[in-house]
């Protein structure tokens, strides 16, 4: 148990891409220190593993937030800040880390890359950030 209270303690924090990888371990570091945390992803299994390691390391199962679903649907993003403020009433901190890239691709010039792969890659890496920013940004004033 926490011996002395964390500035995260009934935060509430969005993690985006928080199925695997660096998203897993922040969601799960964020629960370690007290948050309520919205963890979401596109694979539900992965996403369940991440619910665990976050119980695990002392969150409370209402405390945390699983949501699968694609950030490329817009109307997803919407859904993700939305349902994290009917289920806690607040957002403190939205952390922007879904993302990835294609090897495919890698390390062609940049007239052989397909305009489709840059468009695919706007839409997963850029827009989702920028749509989930202007959602998140009422809320987050609100909590400062």
């Amino acid at each position: 148990s926490l011996t002395k209270m964390s500035f995260f303690s009934g935060k509430v924090v969005i993690v985006t891409g928080s199925s695997n990888g660096i998203g897993r371990g922040t969601a799960v570091l964020f629960a370690k220190q007290g948050a309520k945390v919205t963890i979401t992803g596109r694979n539900a299994a992965s996403l369940a593993e991440t619910k665990k390691q976050c119980l695990q390391a002392g969150a409370k199962p209402e405390n945390i937030l699983e949501i699968t679903g694609d950030l490329t649907n817009e109307s997803f993003c919407g859904k993700l800040i939305s349902a994290t403020i009917d289920k806690f009433g607040k957002l403190d901190v939205l952390v922007n880390n879904a993302g990835g890239g294609s090897l495919e691709d890698f390390g062609k010039r940049v007239e052989d890359t397909p305009v489709a792969e840059f468009d695919r890659m706007m839409d997963l890496n850029v827009k989702p950030v920028l749509r989930l920013s202007q959602l998140s940004v009422p809320h987050l004033e609100k909590t400062k």
